[in-house]
């Protein structure tokens, strides 16, 4: 069962009966179990990974993206949860991390500019009780996401193969 999850995972559009002929399930079973996770939380939502540099259109509704490492002062009985759900809920934060290393969380960040994104980090983020420091990295160029390459693909200069 755990396939025909990868499989959504890699690509959302597949049919039932495309994935049971995938994994060799019936059809009945791979739509109870998706409908099981669906209603369970299992599967959270279903998303398009999208490269707004290809789309043509207005510049101005472009996003900067930004990787905020934080240190945080742990709370017995807590350590870093209470103050990671904080976080997690303003809506200019996109995920939040539990890492290992010198920081202590590392979330990604989006805002409309540079500056809306400084602003984030220095009037809501660091005023945050027991958030020890920040250091933000600001994304220059997306070169994969999410499992997806960006990179233009190279033309195929292979000769042509005729019997």
């Amino acid at each position: 069962m755990r396939q025909i999850l990868e499989l959504l995972e890699r690509d959302a559009q597949l049919s039932h009966d495309t994935l049971a002929t995938m994994t060799g399930i019936p059809v009945a079973d791979v739509s109870a179990a998706v409908t099981a996770w669906e209603a369970s939380g299992a599967i959270r939502r279903y998303k398009a990974v999208v490269d707004w540099d290809a789309v043509d259109g207005d510049s101005t509704a472009e996003t900067v993206t930004a990787f905020i490492d934080v240190s945080l002062a742990p709370a017995r009985g807590v350590g870093f949860d209470d103050v990671a759900e904080r976080i997690a809920r303003f809506p200019e934060v996109r995920s939040v991390y539990l890492v290992s290393g010198s920081q202590d969380l590392r979330c990604t960040v989006e805002g409309r500019t540079i500056r809306a994104v400084s602003d984030f980090v220095s009037q809501k983020l660091s005023t945050i009780d027991r958030v020890r420091a920040t250091a933000t990295h600001f994304v220059l160029k997306t070169y994969k996401r999410d499992g997806d390459s960006f990179a233009t693909p190279d033309a195929d200069h292979r000769l042509p193969v005729t019997p």
